[in-house]
């Protein structure tokens, strides 16, 4: 099997210390990436200046990518990552993750052409959360054990492989985890990445989902690997939820591909630091 380069692609917003615990994570896998790069929706100093500090000690190289706060706008920060990426497999997570040491290596070994695959989440409480942001040196295992404990005893290969091939319905689409994804780029190219239409919280990376599909390709989802662990937080606004939920389900009505406000425009000019 040929191991394909491989992008991973951190958005974040002014959550540094979140973002540090992730990046610890990454540094730590037991397949690292070709390179991180940092998809920064218009974060302040105090994230700059934490990124700078990594990029001394980053394995990998470790780009960051930014635009200006203007609201939530991700479909195209990450648009924007996509542009400078030079893996041949895109790995989509957000910055206030903790990966499981095996994350990248299991998103590569069901890495697959004609697929695109989505991973699992472990939503770890508030009290949990703080732990961990308080103390740099704690791992996800001391502050939930049996968590840890049952999902080290899932999760091997031979499972993984045959329980990927049993996650598909008709509707499955609705539950795509936009926060641990794992993609061809050339997929991406193809459909013209994130409909930048979107604007707001929601439905953006199920558009995207609909539009390869309509392309051709196939959802599965990983269980037992793949593993990431959700830092606690406040949600964000959903006031623009039923807009973009309709704008997501035009795209299976008009079995569109290619978005009119993608990634293309982005390969002629990119501000990277």
């Amino acid at each position: 099997m040929i191991i394909p380069t491989c992008s991973v692609l951190v958005t974040t917003y002014n959550r540094p210390d979140a973002l540090e615990r992730c990046l610890i994570s990454l540094f730590q896998q037991s397949h690292l990436p070709t390179e991180i790069i940092i998809c920064d929706d218009g974060s302040g100093a105090a994230t700059q200046q934490l990124i700078a500090r990594f990029q001394v000690s980053s394995p990998v190289p470790l780009r960051h990518v930014w635009q200006s706060d203007e609201g939530f706008r991700l479909a195209r920060i990450r648009n924007m990552g996509l542009a400078t990426a030079k893996g041949e497999y895109i790995i989509q997570l957000d910055g206030d993750v903790i990966l499981h040491r095996h994350y990248v290596a299991d998103h590569l070994h069901h890495a697959k052409t004609g697929f695109f695959f989505s991973g699992n989440q472990y939503n770890i409480p508030p009290d949990s959360t703080r732990q961990l942001l308080n103390d740099s040196t704690l791992s996800v295992q001391a502050v939930m054990r049996q968590a840890e404990w049952s999902w080290r005893r899932l999760r091997n290969v031979p499972l993984q492989t045959l329980m990927v091939h049993f996650y598909h319905w008709e509707t499955h689409y609705e539950y795509v985890l936009g926060s641990n994804m794992g993609f061809w780029r050339q997929d991406l190219i193809r459909v013209n990445g994130y409909d930048e239409q979107f604007s707001g919280w929601g439905w953006e990376d199920t558009e995207l989902a609909l539009r390869l599909i309509n392309l051709g390709c196939t959802l599965r989802f990983i269980r037992f690997g793949a593993i990431q662990y959700h830092l606690n937080h406040p949600k964000s606004s959903r006031t623009q939820e039923d807009v973009n939920r309709q704008r997501a389900l035009q795209t299976i009505q008009q079995k569109r591909i290619v978005c009119q406000q993608g990634l293309a425009q982005h390969f002629q000019f990119i501000e990277t630091k």
